[in-house]
């Protein structure tokens, strides 16, 4: 423990030694019933005792003072005198510097500040909460975020005006010499039995047969479908029960986050409808762009279908069926982009929750102590 006496310079300083005698006055030996601040007291720091020549500061160590005392100690001859009773363990500065004027975060000493039990618990359960949100904001700043916008545009532009389409379909009822083809649209293109591309796989022992095919479209209303027009022979009861089990446009994407109707008709299942009937499956496609972190960007293309069955007939008779699926494109552009939180935003979130945090449960602790304080008075009879 230190002691720091600082003295009124305007006062007249008390008379060493040398100037008075072998024996020291009475006016520097402090306040009656204390020791002189002269005496030679044993050290906890080993300071020496203050030097002749400094009237206005004196410094020497007071072992039997606590380190929380700040007391003011007038000595004899009427001067005031501020005792500043610094702690043993580390030096204290009376008069900052000027760079330390600028110290925004005072601090206070350990032995003025008083720990309680409920403040004790709400910290604990602060410290909690701030790792819970911390946790979660870390989660959602690895976790990549997918956005989506729409606009209206073609986004493939270097696709040439054509549009892959990949078709799967069984038919289990229809011979694999039957089944064929045919692909048309307002751009005057007619195409029957098209076969590049294409593979017919037997089913039940050759009386079924799917067909798997990749053709491309043009980017304007027209049609594909199903039958048995491109066939030598036309037999006359087709059955065109089926199963469809893909049929999609452009690039195949396999994105977890992305839900969205690529394969509409996946999984179709017409096998209890009449074996005579036609049907048509009108298909709304929309343009699909899915861009990853990296910049690159894959076309696809989404569609809503509605269908109906029916049996056609002319003057002829009744008209060979078929399975149509009639598409048209829509101008939207639906786009999904892979972002990730910046780091600057993730950084200002966490400084919001640990000061949110600790601000909120600083005014709850504080509220819940003088409210405790105020109830102790009351049952000591000190408030009225």
């Amino acid at each position: 423990m230190r002691l720091q006496a600082l003295g009124d310079p305007r006062r007249a300083p008390c008379r060493t030694q040398s100037q008075r005698g072998p024996r020291r006055s009475p006016s520097c030996s402090g306040r009656r019933g204390h020791p002189p601040f002269g005496r030679s007291t044993p050290s906890l720091r080993g300071a020496p005792a203050p030097s002749p020549g400094s009237p206005y500061t004196s410094q020497t160590s007071i072992p039997f003072l606590p380190s929380w005392v700040t007391d003011f100690l007038p000595p004899a001859d009427g001067s005031q005198q501020t005792i500043h009773f610094l702690s043993s363990t580390e030096p204290r500065f009376v008069d900052p510097t000027p760079a330390d004027r600028f110290d925004i975060y005072r601090k206070v000493p350990k032995d003025l500040t008083q720990p309680t039990y409920t403040g004790a618990i709400i910290s604990i359960c602060c410290c909690l909460f701030i790792l819970f949100l911390f946790l979660s904001e870390l989660t959602g700043f690895i976790t990549t975020e997918i956005v989506n916008e729409l606009y209206v545009d073609d986004p493939d532009k270097d696709s040439g005006g054509k549009i892959d389409v990949s078709l799967n379909i069984s038919l289990p009822n229809l011979h694999c010499e039957l089944v064929g083809l045919d692909i048309q649209d307002e751009m005057g293109r007619h195409e029957v039995g098209h076969i590049d591309n294409s593979m017919k796989i037997p089913l039940n022992n050759g009386v079924g047969c799917r067909f798997e095919g990749q053709f491309s479209i043009n980017k304007v209303p027209g049609n594909f479908h199903v039958s048995t027009h491109s066939a030598t022979a036309q037999p006359q009861n087709p059955d065109m029960t089926h199963i469809i089990h893909k049929l999609s446009f452009g690039d195949t994407l396999q994105v977890q986050n992305v839900h969205g109707a690529f394969n509409a008709l996946g999984g179709a299942d017409r096998l209890t409808s009449n074996p005579l009937a036609s049907h048509d499956y009108i298909l709304k496609i929309v343009p699909t762009v899915y861009e990853d972190k990296s910049g690159k960007q894959r076309y696809s293309y989404q569609y809503t279908v509605a269908n109906k069955e029916y049996v056609a007939y002319s003057h002829t008779g009744r008209i060979i069926p078929a399975i149509w699926f009639r598409y048209d494109l829509s101008p939207i552009t639906v786009k999904y982009t892979e972002r990730r939180q910046p780091l600057y935003r993730f950084i200002t979130t966490i400084c919001a929750i640990i000061g949110g945090t600790f601000t909120v449960a600083g005014i709850l602790d504080s509220c819940i102590f003088t409210a405790s304080e105020a109830w102790k008075k009351i049952q000591l009879g000190k408030m009225h």
